[in-house]
């Protein structure tokens, strides 16, 4: 429950952002000021605990699960069996969060939310109907017609392949032909039928003949988006899936080259005392820490620039030490209350929120997927968030389908909205954290460790 009085904060100049990075003495975190009522800045509402019954946190965590499952299972497109974008898409349904939603499915199953069968059937739907869709030398658009299977057009150019959304796809159905290992005539068909799928994108004629992959082809506009799939963001997947590929595969030198940009990637410095191996200053949204790790596991895996388990890691801590720090004064930023990654907005309709604009703007808008699937990687930090999302702005933020979208407490906003790419990772991650399923299974793909093999990734104990 919140008792409000309006502000709004102006964001820091760039004098300021300098002044921040690095390892100087004001990166040094103020007392926690956490969900302390007497301690809050002037302005900002109250935090009041609306939910006095304490849970374990196992039956949390269920709870969380088994309620945001909801969005892909009671929500999905009724003809395709995917994944609407968001809560008000009617039949426009997305590739990539479909992805998340066939993994969230396969947790489902494995905790007794839905049953295996059940979901079985599901993904053959859903893979029965991408093999009718439109595709572009084999990938599938950003937006598919969950009616019809024809292309649906995410902007003006970006009306053909989505190659970044078409792995995110991927890696799910990957996930599920891994899962469903039984010896029955319908685990068999989708196991075939994922292969057929995933086996005909034609990660080569992505590269242009160039050693980079590029994100977009259109039939009308052919590469004129001319978006190059670079490091470090929430694309690494598809690299190591066009690598995995046995029928097109891209050599190691589109690796290096194109998303590693030759070690151009790598960072190296300091903020909040915590060294980032990769990316932006302060690591950008948190998103970049999700997406590609869904499946691929990143515990203990490394290659010449990264060890990805302490990159995810060191990121989303740099992530909560920012709204420790809170430089620009939002309401109850707190080592309880943090997460910045892309969400809706309250003031620009969608976007991305990162610390000092860096790949993104921070305007007060937390999100929960932020924490939330950060939660393997800062398991105390992410509870911390968990507790304050649930029990003390359960009335605003808690719905159908798990926590909204996003909310700012400066502003008195809560969104009225789920999608899918943010619902899908709290499920998988959250499963992540506490059994490895999604991981294990994904990486049981012989495929998979090949193009890791050829990409000279290689896994440290764990």
């Amino acid at each position: 429950m919140l008792v409000f009085k309006s502000k709004y904060i102006f964001f820091f100049s760039l004098i300021f952002f300098i002044a921040s990075c690095g390892k100087e003495s004001d990166d040094t975190p103020p007392d926690d000021n956490g969900n302390d009522t007497t301690d809050i800045n002037d302005g900002c509402p109250e935090l009041i605990r609306v939910i006095e019954d304490e849970l374990a946190m196992n039956d949390l965590l269920d709870l969380v699960q088994s309620q945001t499952l909801k969005y892909f299972w009671d929500f999905a497109e009724p003809n395709s069996g995917m994944a609407r974008e968001r809560n008000t898409s009617g039949n426009l349904v997305t590739t990539g969060g479909t992805g998340f939603g066939i993994m969230a499915m396969i947790a489902g199953a494995e905790r007794g939310f839905i049953e295996r069968d059940d979901v079985l059937e599901r993904v053959l739907k859903i893979s029965n109907f991408l093999k009718k869709a439109d595709r572009f030398h084999g990938a599938w658009s950003h937006w598919i017609d969950g009616t019809t299977g024809q292309a649906l057009p995410f902007s003006q150019k970006d009306n053909g392949g989505d190659l970044v959304e078409t792995a995110f796809l991927v890696q799910g159905l990957i996930a599920a032909r891994e899962y469903f290992d039984g010896g029955t005539p319908l685990e068999d068909s989708l196991r075939a039928l994922v292969d057929t799928l995933w086996y005909g994108v034609n990660w080569q004629w992505y590269t242009q003949g160039q050693n980079v992959l590029y994100w977009h082809w259109s039939p009308d506009f052919d590469f004129e988006m001319n978006m190059h799939i670079s490091g470090w963001n929430e694309a690494m997947i598809v690299y190591v899936l066009a690598a995995a590929s046995p029928t097109y595969p891209i050599t190691p030198e589109v690796y290096h080259n194109g998303w590693a940009r030759n070690g151009n990637m790598v960072n190296g410095r300091y903020f909040y005392d915590i060294q980032l191996p990769l990316g932006v200053d302060f690591g950008g949204p948190l998103f970049f820490a999700h997406y590609s790790f869904l499946g691929l596991d990143p515990r203990g895996l490394n290659d010449q620039y990264a060890n990805y388990w302490e990159q995810n890691r060191r990121h989303s801590l740099i992530n909560q030490r920012y709204a420790i720090a809170n430089p620009k004064n939002f309401c109850h930023y707190s080592d309880s209350l943090w997460g910045l990654t892309a969400s809706d907005d309250p003031e620009v309709g969608y976007q991305a929120h990162a610390p000092f604009g860096f790949h993104g703007t921070d305007n007060g808008t937390i999100t929960p997927t932020a924490a939330l699937s950060s939660m393997p990687y800062t398991p105390e930090e992410s509870k911390k968030a968990l507790r304050t999302f649930y029990y003390y702005l359960h009335d605003d933020l808690w719905g159908t389908y798990g926590f909204k979208d996003a909310f700012n407490l400066d502003l008195n906003w809560f969104a009225n909205s789920y999608l899918a790419i943010d619902q899908g990772p709290i499920v998988v991650m959250i499963e992540n954290y506490r059994s490895a399923l999604l991981w294990e299974v994904f990486m049981r793909n012989e495929d998979v460790w090949n193009g890791l093999e050829l990409l000279e990734f290689y896994y440290e104990n764990h």
